[in-house]
């Protein structure tokens, strides 16, 4: 009897570890979970307001640097002294309109608030929106919000304008709130951060986001960063400091490198656990196989890179990832054109990919559009997305001589100079990117292509279907129409089941609607014309809608390229933008 009694216990002991260890192995797993990164919202220098923009001007090997506009240039006066100002950079268009009535803000509050809070708020729904995600279905969810980024001197130029400002200054220049409205406004209940650690922040907010996801805060998470340069004051004294480059740009790996140009910009992505994005049949656009962040400490100066430090995050990413350097095939740099930062980042990336049978590629798309500081790792992270997506290396500028400074016959890297092809190997193609503060703060990420689509089977093929368009306005719907004229024209391929699935269940529906049944993409496109301007007189929009009272926000209704199965598609709502030029009389100089 007694041994009986023993063995029971014994088994249920056994049992009991049995389950102990498979929910620890559970809990490692899900801590090492892959993201899923499943959409992008971006606004970068050039005219890249998508991937797609940016990747058609990648190609192009375009160049975003320009004058600086008349508007952002303000006197500064030290002493006596009239201070000369930088002359070149990289800027948006546009960063002064606001579709405040869609948000359901008020004039009075918008016109006191930070663009760049303006430009995130729309930004996360465009990201939304391309992970094929109705913002208004995350109501009361777990979704974090992770921004990186810094007050970009609006609350200066509000308050020489409006001595009597109230509460909505601060509430729309403090940065945590950057993050915070964007939460509110969504009802997101997961974690909200704003952070800044300079140029290093997108990539900071990503390794965040990434770790939450992965100690389930959230199920689902926004990451990005912004960046403005709304008046020349912060270009005047890093111009003082010999930071910046004359000419503006770059010159990354050069001899001539000179300093750094600034740019502005902004992005957001959208993340899951790789796990979570497979079971709901999402677009996978990448995946985050692993991410470091560390500090230089000591250094030659607060604003001095530590090579050893750079070492250690990319190798701490890499184990992150568990994965050999040998499978990365390509590093998006930091590689700002500074004669020290480029010579210490070449020679740590040496250390850690030393031995390699084949070059490890190395760019920077700040050759392209500049350094965007706090939104560097946007632009950086959607090019390398791009990059896996694509199997193409773009063109890396102004590399004219190399950097003497530089054991290039000692390192085991190149750098491609004219697009070529990235080959797959059989691992799929991996890349990392590296974001360094001059805080001292490293960020690396180490991300791989996308896995193979499942495909769906019993897909139920249907002779026509229904697409559906909604909008706040008669005139925003007007827009919306046009901007789908526009894509199907680019897109004649697309197929017409994933467009209207999107149009049902990836997008919010509004009060002003239409529906168009069609077999084709061609009987799609025939029908929209007829409602549309390009009808004449009988295009039933253009003479019913009501006129805009402003110009049309261009940043909604961006085109997003159709998806394979399951059925989605993307094309963000066009609900125009009903106070563009709000706060223009704030933004622009006297």
């Amino acid at each position: 009897m007694a041994d009986s009694s023993e063995r029971s216990s014994l088994h249920t002991a056994l049992q009991q570890s049995a389950s102990i260890i498979q929910r620890y192995k559970q809990t490692i797993a899900t801590y090492r979970s892959p993201i899923a990164l499943i959409g992008i919202g971006c606004r970068f220098p050039g005219g890249g307001d998508s991937a797609e923009q940016l990747w058609e001007r990648l190609l192009a090997g375009f160049d975003a640097i320009e004058p600086m506009p008349a508007s952002r240039i303000r006197d500064i006066q030290v002493g006596d002294q009239r201070e000369e100002q930088p002359s070149w950079g990289s800027f948006l268009t546009g960063v002064d309109t606001f579709d405040a009535s869609f948000f359901g803000l008020a004039p009075r509050e918008v016109v006191v608030m930070d663009p760049a809070h303006r430009l995130l708020i729309e930004t996360a729904w465009h990201a939304l929106e391309d992970a094929g995600i109705d913002p208004t279905t995350l109501f009361n969810q777990e979704v974090g919000v992770f921004i990186g980024g810094s007050p970009s001197n609006y609350e200066q130029l509000v308050r020489e304008r409006m001595p009597h400002y109230n509460l909505y200054t601060a509430t729309g220049n403090e940065m945590s709130t950057a993050a915070g409205r964007i939460s509110y406004l969504l009802g997101l209940t997961g974690p909200s951060v704003a952070l800044d650690t300079a140029c290093s922040s997108s990539l900071v907010a990503i390794h965040l986001a990434s770790q939450s996801l992965r100690m389930g805060e959230c199920q689902v998470a926004l990451a990005g960063g912004v960046n403005l340069l709304l008046d020349a004051g912060k270009s005047q004294m890093l111009a003082q400091g010999q930071m910046l480059a004359a000419d503006g740009r770059c010159k990354t790996f050069d001899a001539a490198a000179d300093g750094y140009g600034r740019g502005e910009g902004l992005g957001v992505v959208v993340l899951k656990r790789l796990a979570d994005a497979e079971r709901d049949g999402d677009r996978i656009l990448a995946v985050i196989r692993g991410s470091a962040v560390n500090q230089d400490g000591p250094s030659g100066g607060l604003t001095v890179p530590n090579g050893p430090s750079q070492e250690r995050v990319v190798r701490r990413a890499l184990a992150d990832a568990r994965l050999a350097p040998e499978a990365v095939g390509y590093v998006e740099t930091h590689g700002t054109g500074t004669p020290l930062g480029d010579p210490i980042e070449l020679r740590a990336l040496g250390a850690v990919f030393a031995g390699r049978e084949r070059p490890l590629l190395v760019g920077s798309v700040k050759t392209n559009v500049g350094h965007l500081e706090h939104a560097a790792g946007m632009v950086g992270i959607t090019k390398l997305v791009l990059m896996l997506q694509h199997g193409v290396v773009p063109a890396h500028l102004h590399l004219q001589r190399a950097n003497p400074h530089v054991e290039w016959q000692s390192l085991p890297m190149a750098v491609p100079t004219a697009a070529q092809p990235w080959e797959r190997p059989a691992q799929g193609r991996i890349g990392g990117i590296s974001s360094f503060g001059y805080s001292g703060t490293n960020a690396h990420l180490v991300v791989a292509e996308a896995p193979a689509r499942a495909e769906v089977v019993n897909a139920v093929e249907r002779p026509r279907h229904l697409l559906t368009l909604s909008a706040k306005s008669g005139a925003a719907l007007a827009a919306y129409v046009e901007r789908y004229l526009t894509w199907l024209d680019a897109h004649p391929e697309a197929d017409l089941g994933d467009v209207s699935y999107t149009t049902h269940v990836g997008r919010s529906h509004f009060a002003h609607r239409l529906s168009v049944v069609a077999g084709s993409v061609a009987e799609l496109r025939e029908q929209l014309a007829a409602l549309s301007s390009r009808g004449g007189e009988e295009g039933a929009l253009a003479a019913h809608s009501p006129a805009s009272p402003l110009p049309t926000s261009p940043r909604w209704g961006e085109e997003r390229a159709p998806l394979t199965p399951p059925r989605v598609a993307f094309l963000f709502t066009g609900q125009g933008s009903q106070y563009a030029g709000m706060g223009q009389e704030l933004y622009a100089t006297q």
